[in-house]
């Protein structure tokens, strides 16, 4: 009876190793997947600090020429 105890504990503890096999795998490729995911982010926010922002200065100068069309039909207004 003893032998057939061990052997049910060897078997046990195959079955334990490879259910353990599939889960090591799948955090294997999270961590993987993570660590790109950090990499690329960090990356993202280096560049978007670096790159000038060209959108403001296109707004200043919209905002000039906004302005100056307003400003020439209020001087057409009191001409007439």
């Amino acid at each position: 009876m003893n032998k057939i105890d061990e052997l049910v504990a060897i078997l046990h503890e195959k079955e334990k190793k490879e259910a353990e096999k599939p889960q090591k795998t799948v955090l294997w490729i999270l961590a993987i997947v993570g660590a790109v995911a950090a990499v690329a982010g960090i990356a993202y926010a280096v560049y978007r600090y670096f790159t000038p922002d060209y959108l403001e200065d296109f707004e200043d100068d919209f905002d000039d020429d906004f302005e100056d069309y307003f400003e020439d039909d209020d001087d057409d207004d009191d001409e007439e």
